[in-house]
């Protein structure tokens, strides 16, 4: 019987080039036709990544007190988020924090700094950070994510020793000046050409759920393509309490399932990242994404909790993956239990319940914000 997506996923594999009116049916198609958008998906995911899954860990390096207004941002300019605001770690205390995912499974570290983007002291700063970082752990990757770079500051990085730069899109340009208005699209893209240009590998993704339309949602996707970015985060909407887009829950896990399916669809070989929001947004579908994202983050977000990183390695080992750099007689696992955050359920800790008001889809999620690992006195969620 002809199944549409498994022939999508044959022409995908030919080296056929995703079209619009394509992506639009793998994100208009029925629950019915969810497991096959899934399993079609899948097909590509293991023709190119096989049954691995890359681990990635974040250090905030710098929290909050940002001057620009995306509105999606918790750190953003004007923000009333109760989230964790510090000025730039230590180096020992970066190397320390990566060591601690590293050790968990980690072959990626992605040191982030709130801004829009570094000083050349700030650049020389995160240098030292990455020289220290792999003079210890000379194996891991080390991506940095530091905001929209100047002329010659890539290059600096680069031969600091680091391997990728991201710097997400988040949305198309023609819905960008509706979610920032401090710096323009076409500086966002700037950004990765010269992460690229320096031999940085590019790492550039979204934000889902933020009202944006289908075809917007596909202008990115494509804007994405076009620009080669070797990975694509995927990052579902966390509304935060004090930014514009509190209580904005536009996802269902079906939904947000068709999207990484029609990302992998346009996209077959490159790496996608199910990232922030993933875990109130897909929610139970968690594992069935895996089929098609081959790529996540352990443990905590920027400013927000994730799940309990033992939780997120045991989805992946049963579930038939395997961490990317494991060894065969090894399996990740957390060096030492991470400390309770204290206090986890108080209202200080700024959870943001779902808002169904309006039509808009039901969630069971909610943020919490992060109280523990970088810039505090507790251990981080590995």
């Amino acid at each position: 019987m002809f199944n549409y997506f498994q022939d999508l996923a044959d022409r995908q594999l030919a080296g056929a080039t995703l079209t619009r009116e394509e992506a639009l049916a793998v994100l208009h198609s029925t629950d019915e036709q969810l497991l096959d958008v899934v399993a079609a998906a899948s097909r590509l995911r293991r023709a190119h990544f096989a049954n691995t899954v890359k681990v990635n860990y974040l250090v905030n390096l710098k929290s909050g007190l940002c001057p620009e207004d995306c509105t999606y941002c918790s750190q953003r300019l004007g923000s009333a988020a109760q989230i964790l605001k510090y000025t730039w770690l230590k180096p020992e205390e970066a190397v320390q924090q990566a060591a601690t995912g590293i050790r968990a499974g980690a072959s990626r570290v992605c040191l982030v700094a709130s801004g829009k983007g570094p000083t050349d002291r700030d650049v020389d700063r995160v240098a030292s950070m990455v020289e220290g970082l792999k003079d210890e752990h000379p194996q891991v990757e080390v991506c940095a994510c530091l905001g929209i770079l100047k002329d010659g500051q890539a290059a600096k990085l680069k031969n600091a020793g680091v391997d990728a730069y991201n710097h997400n899109l988040n949305t198309s340009e023609s819905n960008y000046a509706d979610i920032c208005t401090t710096h323009e699209y076409a500086d966002r893209v700037r950004t990765v050409e010269h992460a690229k240009d320096a031999g940085l590998s590019p790492c550039s993704g979204l934000i889902v759920g933020m009202g944006e339309t289908d075809n917007e949602l596909i202008d990115a996707v494509f804007a994405l393509r076009e620009l080669d970015s070797d990975s694509i985060p995927v990052n579902f909407l966390m509304p935060f309490e004090g930014t514009p887009l509190e209580g904005t829950w536009l996802l269902t896990p079906a939904h947000c399932l068709r999207i990484l399916a029609m990302i992998r669809f346009a996209c077959p070989a490159t790496e996608l990242r199910m990232a922030g929001g993933r875990e109130m947004h897909l929610r139970s579908l968690q594992p069935l994404a895996l089929q098609v994202a081959n790529s996540l983050f352990l443990g905590d977000y920027l400013t927000s909790e994730g799940q309990e990183a033992k939780a997120d390695l045991d989805m992946i080992a049963d579930n038939g993956f395997v961490v990317l750099g494991a060894g065969p007689d090894s399996s990740a696992a957390p060096a030492e239990p991470a400390e309770p955050a204290a206090s986890a359920g108080s209202a200080d800790f700024g959870k943001v319940q779902a808002n169904n008001d309006g039509g808009a889809a039901a969630s069971a999620g909610q943020v919490t914000i992060r109280r523990r690992g970088a810039g505090t006195e507790l251990a981080p969620n590995v």
